[in-house]
């Protein structure tokens, strides 16, 4: 860890896989981007010195350690990573590059990339939306439980009390 971090997020993958998922992030958000690995000094149990334990990159500017600590522990939806989109070239982009890279999709914005993690591609007017209360928020709310993607014209048809042309 960057000895001026104070706090950052260890992220646990399978070995040689720290590497591997940090450049995929690299590749598909801005403001992100990979540091130093961190080499084992010497052999360790179930791992030779040379071996990268860790890297750091962050996402979007936040400061995460990839460990290449084995297949012991693996991800779930009790820590997700939200990412708020402005449009719906960005919701499709960011889904697209997770889900078509072995991700899976899942309901309301939810999927998870080939890792395992999870994420929530979440344009920012369906929180504006489901957070201003009354039936608009209602309707939005509704139609977004109804998606896997989000489809942001959907939504606010639905906020209107209408229906998207498909």
């Amino acid at each position: 860890m960057t000895p001026k971090a104070k706090f950052t997020t260890c992220l646990w993958f399978d070995k040689g896989e720290a590497r591997k998922a940090a450049e995929f992030y690299a590749s598909i958000l801005p403001d992100t981007h990979l540091g130093p690995p961190h080499k084992a000094v010497s052999d360790y149990p179930g791992g030779h010195e040379g071996d990268e334990l860790t890297v750091e990159f962050t996402l979007l500017g936040q400061s995460f350690l990839g460990l290449n600590g084995g297949p012991n522990f693996k991800p779930n939806e009790a820590v997700s990573f939200v990412v708020l989109t402005d449009d719906q070239e960005e919701t499709d982009r960011l889904w697209d590059a997770i889900t078509k890279n072995g991700g899976e999709e899942s309901m309301c914005g939810w999927c998870k990339d080939r890792w395992g993690f999870s994420w929530q591609i979440t344009p920012r007017v369906l929180i504006d939306l489901t957070t201003e209360g009354g039936e608009r928020a209602k309707r939005a709310f509704q139609a977004m439980m109804t998606m896997k993607k989000i489809d942001i014209a959907k939504i606010e048809a639905a906020a209107k009390g209408e229906t998207a042309d498909a």
